[in-house]
């Protein structure tokens, strides 16, 4: 009997928001046929009854200040696994080129010879819908900065001052921990007043959210008792439906 041929491949696949459903049918086929899934803690687990019960799946999640699967080991299974097995699927949150590091895989996978192949998710800025937030709006919000609250150094993006110079709608990703600190730089320019919004556990049943005033960021915060995974949406949008 002939061995199979082992052809390694990486697919790195954007898991959505939360809600299972709104995956994409390319993903939806393409966890039906790997055979090996490395996902992480923001693709919903559900998504694991789409593998194949040969699939072996392998939890390298981030828990956001907390514990988590170092990106070095996570590189060294990918190689180990696409060699080994062939069919790879990366499974994270949202989408992976979006503050996900997925294109430090890519590139990892295609120094070692691995081919590599994307298939984008729906972000979790996008699910502000779901909380009846339009990210744009005609005459109201001419397009949208999507920022990181956190860089690399720990710092809050310097980008942020020049989001608030357009008429745009400002969108953090892993903003919380500098929640204080992006309230009062809002302060400090005399744009405490600006709406805000916080979203946290988007498009699932135990979705959180609270709307005020972006000086009152820490305050919402507070009592509505949220916390990572969340994101920060400021500007005008977040007040049409208040």
């Amino acid at each position: 009997m002939q061995e199979e041929t082992i052809v390694p491949e990486l697919y790195v696949v954007g898991a959505g928001p939360g809600d299972p459903e709104l995956i994409t049918l390319k993903a939806l086929k393409v966890l039906q046929k790997c055979k090996v899934l490395l996902y992480d803690n923001l693709a919903n687990i559900e998504l694991l009854n789409f593998t194949s019960a040969d699939c072996e799946k392998i939890y390298v999640g981030k828990h956001p200040y907390g514990e988590y699967t170092p990106q070095e080991t996570i590189h060294e299974m990918i190689k180990e696994k696409a060699l080994a097995k062939g069919m790879v699927v990366r499974l994270k949150g949202g989408d992976p080129f979006i503050f996900g590091r997925g294109y430090e895989e890519v590139l990892f996978a295609r120094e070692h010879g691995i081919s590599t192949y994307y298939i984008p998710g729906i972000t979790s800025m996008q699910a502000a819908g779901f909380d009846n937030i339009p990210l744009t709006h005609r005459n109201i919000s001419e397009g949208i900065w999507v920022l990181t609250g956190t860089k690399k150094d720990g710092g809050l993006s310097s980008d942020l001052r020049l989001a608030m110079q357009s008429n745009a709608t400002v969108v953090i990703y892993m903003g919380m921990k500098k929640i204080q600190e992006i309230a009062q730089t809002y302060i400090s320019e005399g744009m405490g007043q600006t709406p805000a919004a916080i979203i946290q556990h988007a498009t699932l049943a135990k979705q959180k959210s609270a709307r005020g005033k972006v000086k009152d960021l820490p305050t919402m915060a507070e009592a509505a008792k949220l916390t990572h995974p969340a994101i920060i949406i400021i500007g005008e949008v977040a007040g049409i439906a208040t």
